[in-house]
């Protein structure tokens, strides 16, 4: 039996020509655009603008199904964690972030595992699998939406994996995430991450969309970051933030530099004023992130006085800096750890509020 199209993996462009191919108006498009991502229905039976055998023909030849929940949690916060499970078996996570306001949040994942070898990192303990489709990137968003039952305004492509090593993909994602006949999220609210891929940074900066870059950076010295991350020793930090200046350069847009603040590791009064150093004169802000403690990794989170240093530090040498609200403090909020209770029998937090769906 051949396998069903999934509309899912199809950007407007590419929906427009599968049109074609299926020998339907290419005004179909936008019909099926609006339904699926505005309208956010669940079956083709429920598009009543559509004839009946255009109906069945897309039943027969495509699909948009929901992805698998197979378990998530939910933080005192109101901060959601969801498991999914892919065709394939692969788990997958995402997590959902409401904030007072209109203003709710989504961290999506890119790949099954990582092949980064972050020495802090719970989805490092895991392989990398394989590159998530694009269609496995969109129905996260989707499938959260549908279940929180609430728009998503700002996305974040930070969750396992490292998105520009599933280059071709994620754009194509982003484009969905934005189209106007898509999820209509502003480009500005997408941020992208990377633990700093040069060579992709560059190419990214080529595009000149107007999304948010954000490096994964973590140590402001080639010897500590090189223990931390080992992309560092592929590129290190003088290529790395020639790239960001390039970056910033091209699309206008200031870099979002992330410093997860490990404790009497990268938290000292010497790595702040290294830090300020390299970032002086770059469009940039730094949001420091204290670390959300993993069971299998014996690094732990800096104490508040060191990461309020820390801020001062920046702060006096005019770095914008700011500190990142902790949500899911209560959960395996940090990327990783709730695929890692199934696949490497990671201990589960004593106040996980963990529940099937």
């Amino acid at each position: 039996m051949k396998e069903k199209i999934n509309l899912l993996d199809k950007d407007f462009s590419q929906m427009r020509n599968l049109m074609k191919q299926l020998g339907l108006p290419a005004f179909r498009a936008q019909q099926l655009f609006n339904w699926i991502y505005s309208s956010k229905i669940s079956s083709f039976a429920s598009m009543d603008n559509l004839p009946q055998s255009m109906i069945a023909l897309l039943e027969e030849k495509t699909c948009f199904d929901p992805l698998k929940i197979i378990s998530a949690q939910r933080s005192k916060d109101g901060t959601r964690k969801f498991l999914f499970e892919l065709e394939d078996k692969k788990l997958i996570e995402s997590v959902y972030l409401p904030y007072k306001g209109v203003r709710t949040s989504v961290c999506l994942s890119t790949q099954a595992g990582c092949a980064m070898g972050c020495s802090f990192c719970a989805t490092a303990k895991q392989p990398l699998k394989r590159n998530l489709s694009c269609a496995e990137i969109v129905n996260q968003l989707l499938t959260i939406e549908k279940k929180v039952s609430r728009r998503i305004s700002n996305i974040v492509l930070m969750g396992m994996g490292e998105p520009l090593a599933n280059y071709s993909n994620v754009l194509k994602a982003v484009s969905i995430m934005n189209h106007k006949d898509g999820l209509d999220v502003a480009m500005r609210r997408i941020t992208v991450s990377t633990c700093g891929l040069v060579k992709k940074i560059y190419k990214l900066a080529e595009e000149k969309l107007q999304l948010t870059l954000a490096v994964s950076l973590n140590a402001a010295t080639d010897d500590l970051r090189d223990t931390l991350m080992p992309v560092n020793k592929k590129y290190p930090l003088n290529e790395l933030m020639k790239a960001c200046r390039h970056y910033a350069a091209s699309t206008g847009r200031r870099v979002s530099f992330e410093y997860v603040m490990i404790k009497g590791v990268n938290d000292s009064r010497d790595q702040a004023i290294a830090l300020a150093s390299i970032l002086k004169g770059t469009l940039s802000h730094v949001n420091l992130i204290r670390l959300n403690p993993v069971p299998s990794i014996k690094m732990q989170p800096a104490a508040t006085g060191a990461i309020d240093m820390f801020k001062a530090i920046l702060e006096m040498r005019t770095i914008p800096v700011s500190i990142r609200q902790e949500r899911g403090k209560d959960i395996d909020a940090a990327c990783g750890q709730l695929s890692g209770r199934k696949t490497l029998n990671l201990k589960r937090p004593p106040d996980s509020h963990s529940h099937k769906i």
